[in-house]
Parts: C-alpha cells; structure tokens; sequence
C-alpha cells in the first residue's frame, strides 16, 4: 500500500510538472530584450528561418573620452575596432529545435571582444536565458535577459 502512494504523489507530481511546462513557439523569442547589466537592448528577428539580434539602444551610447558614439574597441580586429556598437549584431544564425531551444548560433560580447557558441532558451514569455560558451555548454556563462514591453 505504501508503494502505491508514494507512486501516485510521484505520477501527481510528475503530470503536474508537465501542466504547468509552457509550450513556446518559435517566434515567441521575437522582441526587443533588455540584457541584465540593464545597459543594451537587443532586438531580436527572424530572417530566413533563422533568429539574429542587433544591438538597437544602449544606456550611456558616447565613450567619455572622446565625446562620440562608443566603438567596438575590444575586438582584436583593429578594422573593426571602429564599428560603431549601435546596431552592432551580437545574436546570429540561431535555429529553433524540438527541445524547445535556440542553438547553433553565436553571441558576440562587445564588453570583452569574444565571439562565444550559444543558446537560448525561454523562461517565461518575458525571460530569457542566454547561455555562451566555448567547446561544450558546460564550460561558459549564463545571463537573463527581460522583454522591454
């Protein structure tokens, strides 16, 4: 008798489990996101079945120093040094997968100058993780990113 319970409050919790998981679609990562330094927002879009995202708003957008809009001065490309950080792609090439994941793409991070494999994955429809990493996903850093509304 003991086993029975204790199989139906695991089967309950399970299928509860299952209740409360949302189904996302694809183009639910479709926005404009605030990244959790709070200081970007990056709107992400859909161009050929695959999703990008592009740097559209920054919180302090002139470099101090020299009184102009801030430039890609981390990257070890000194061409590209110049670029300017607005309207910078830092999301490209994700596709949409049965696991409920965007992945095979890769995130650049204009703060260090590195381009990072990555994913992304909903945790709510106004949350995102965002994961990149080198190699393997176990070896990397994970930030969330809100829906700007």
């Amino acid at each position: 008798m003991k086993n029975m319970k204790l199989f139906g409050l695991l089967f309950f919790g399970i299928f509860s489990m299952q209740l409360m998981a949302q189904d996302y679609k694809a183009d639910d990562l479709l926005g404009t996101w605030l990244n959790e330094d709070k200081d970007g927002h990056v709107k992400i879009y859909k161009e050929n079945g695959k999703y990008y995202g592009k740097l559209i708003w920054l919180k302090n957008p002139i470099d101090d120093e020299t009184g102009k809009a801030k430039l890609d001065k981390h990257n070890d490309d000194e061409e590209l040094q110049k670029r300017p950080l607005q309207d910078l792609m830092l999301l490209t090439d994700f596709v949409y997968d049965e696991d409920g994941e965007w992945d095979d793409g890769e995130i650049y991070d204009p703060k260090s100058g590195n381009t990072y494999s990555c994913y992304i994955k909903m945790e709510s429809m106004d949350k995102i993780k965002v994961r990149g990493y080198i190699g393997i996903s176990l070896i990397g850093r994970t930030t969330y990113w809100t829906r700007v509304k």
